[in-house]
């Protein structure tokens, strides 16, 4: 008896769960069902919250809080690397990640959902790789949005006809101060759309490790280069971003049952040859790390 068909048929049907990091003010996800809240410890600590595992419907669903229960990180004191780390060694290969953002652009109004699909990294005191420490790697990053991610958000985005913008240059500044009028009005030269402090950090180490990921960005005011709006206070930003959390919870629900079970993307396909150092001689410590995240070629 021929089995290659069961075979493939069972790999189709085995849904890896999906990460959703949650930004300011979605701390928890309404719709999902919690089965376990874990605390994993990997080579690089501890995520910045626990994972809550649990599911959707049938499917399978880990959410993080990027900032921690109460809003505890400043972005550039979040541990990326063990947040996605965390999630790949949980199963996870997709991550829907929601963020709030500042206006770049007259048309993207306050309450304005934007499907980012590229990004302007200005970060400079965060980790930014996995690789290092006797260990080169090079991962192509030109398209850092994956692409079946970004439709499942703008099918239901359009399906719950929520205000939305399909594409958009993402600002991922340092923080935590917001902009200068000088720097917003560079960033809008530059043709960028929408500003925040995680989502380009995030992006990069995802690709790293073979994570599809895309994020959809909560405009909570327009960025100080606005004449009506030349100073940005936390209490505006907080009263559109809590008008928001509601609409963004309702998209993930919706996103989530459209992902397929199949990953017809090439995001995976970043991290297979990204890896320059010959393999032996990596040093123990950095190989062990690196075999956490399976980025080791399997015969060394």
């Amino acid at each position: 008896m021929d089995t290659r068909g069961a075979k493939q048929s069972d790999r189709r049907t085995d849904v890896s769960p999906v990460g959703i990091i949650g930004g300011s003010g979605l701390y928890r996800m309404d719709g999902l069902t919690i089965h376990e809240e874990r605390v994993l410890e990997t080579p690089w600590g501890i995520s910045s919250d626990p994972y809550l595992i649990g599911s959707v419907g049938k499917r399978p669903v880990v959410f993080l809080s990027r900032h921690g229960k109460g809003h505890r990180y400043l972005p550039s004191e979040i541990n990326y690397r063990a947040n996605l780390a965390g999630f790949k060694a949980l199963g996870v290969q997709r991550v829907l990640s929601v963020s709030a953002v500042g206006s770049l652009r007259e048309e993207i109004v306050p309450g304005d959902m934007v499907l980012v699909d590229d990004f302007i990294d200005l970060t400079k005191q965060r980790p930014m790789s996995f690789y290092g420490n006797g260990a080169v790697g090079h991962t192509p990053f030109g398209r850092p949005v994956c692409s079946d991610l970004f439709e499942s958000f703008k099918m239901s985005c359009e399906s719950l006809k929520f205000p939305h913008h399909a594409g958009g240059t993402y600002i991922c500044m340092e923080g935590p101060a917001f902009s200068t009028r000088a720097e917003s009005n560079l960033y809008r030269q530059w043709g960028a759309h929408v500003i925040g402090m995680t989502n380009g950090t995030e992006a990069r180490l995802a690709r790293e490790i073979g994570l599809c990921y895309s994020t959809l960005a909560l405009a909570t005011d327009y960025d100080c280069w606005h004449p009506d709006h030349d100073m940005v206070t936390v209490q505006d930003v907080i009263r559109i971003m809590n008008q928001n959390v509601q609409r963004a919870n309702e998209i993930l629900l919706d996103a989530i049952m459209r992902i397929s079970d199949i990953r017809k993307c090439s995001c995976h396909e970043a991290s297979l040859n990204a890896l320059i150092t010959d393999p032996s001689r990596i040093p123990p410590e950095t190989r062990k790390k690196l075999e956490f995240l399976g980025l080791l070629p399997e015969k060394i």
